[in-house]
């Protein structure tokens, strides 16, 4: 596959990747909303077949992140991965208009702020996607230079979560999310060397290892931000993982921008407007939340004299990837 060919097909996949991310993280929402107004616990959540759904569309999203990176470079594939939250809008509004909650205020609509946060962030992407060079081979990582990404992960992912421990619950979110953002971006890097490789040998295996661990590790850390709120830590480790796979593709693996010292100021200026559009989509929207909140909710008889706890419970889409 040529090079703009091979450009066109990693841009296809990594927005499918993120359409199937965005249908994971509404499913997810859907099933820890109804565990909050049922009371039960996480486990409660594997009885459930939309459980399962997200998990398979999780997956898929994984699968065709792992395709894109086989045929575009890391500036280009990374970024990309912030266009499950825009998508998850429209999507998370038709399912709850479809199971119902229409009936609630404020439920089944987005707020204008999402829409401009939305229209942010596809501005930011577009503005870095036109600088991107596309070449026709995509370089990997050499051995020195996997074993070095994954010592200053490892160092990194240890400081951060020694610092979230003795840190409040906002600033130790803020840290997990940052280390889970280095995690989730160090795996794309690795993943990309283990995809492009052209045969299985002792140095993929060992790398496949590495992303192997770093994954699960990704996970975690999110749930551990997540103790804290959504909205802050989703846009941190939203920001932080393209951001560490771009630095890796610009200094070790020669992956360069259009323009030269202009176009890479551009760049800068283009990632900070999509960054802006990211943190108004994950920031509660005030007026849709407290209105949501006031009204009565069909599956609890209870929620009606709560809004308090109901508005903390709202969040922007749930538990996403």
């Amino acid at each position: 596959m040529n090079g703009m060919n091979g450009l066109a097909a990693a841009l296809v996949l990594a927005v499918a990747s993120a359409a199937a991310y965005a249908g994971a993280a509404v499913l997810q929402e859907r099933v820890a909303d109804a565990g909050r107004e049922g009371g039960s616990g996480v486990w409660a959540a594997l009885t459930r077949g939309s459980w399962w759904l997200s998990v398979g569309l999780n997956a898929t999203g994984a699968a065709l992140h792992v395709l894109a990176l086989r045929y575009g470079p890391l500036t280009l594939i990374q970024p990309l991965g912030a266009l499950t939250l825009v998508l998850a809008l429209p999507l998370q509004a038709a399912v709850r208009r479809r199971a119902g909650g229409a009936g609630r205020v404020g439920a089944g609509r987005v707020g204008a702020q999402r829409w401009r946060g939305a229209a942010l962030t596809v501005a930011g992407l577009a503005g870095v996607l036109v600088l991107v060079r596309g070449g026709g081979h995509i370089e990997v990582l050499a051995p020195a230079q996997v074993l070095g990404t994954v010592a200053a992960t490892a160092a990194a992912l240890a400081a951060l979560t020694a610092a979230a421990r003795g840190a409040g619950p906002r600033a130790g979110g803020i840290a997990y999310a940052t280390a889970a953002g280095i995690a989730f971006g160090a795996g794309s890097v690795l993943t990309q060397t283990v995809a492009v490789r052209p045969g299985p040998d002792a140095f993929t295996v060992l790398t496949g290892l590495a992303v192997a661990a770093l994954a699960p590790a990704g996970l975690m850390l999110s749930q551990a931000a997540y103790r804290g709120g959504l909205g802050a830590p989703l846009a941190t480790a939203t920001l932080v993982n393209p951001a560490v796979s771009a630095a890796v593709g610009l200094t070790l693996l020669g992956e360069s921008l259009a323009g030269g010292a202009l176009g890479a100021a551009v760049a800068l200026a283009a990632t900070a407007v999509a960054a802006r559009g990211v943190v108004l989509l994950s920031r509660p929207e005030a007026g849709v939340e407290q209105a949501a909140a006031s009204a009565p909710h069909p599956l609890s008889a209870a929620s009606a004299a709560e809004p308090r706890r109901a508005a903390r419970r709202t969040t922007a889409f749930g538990l996403a990837r």
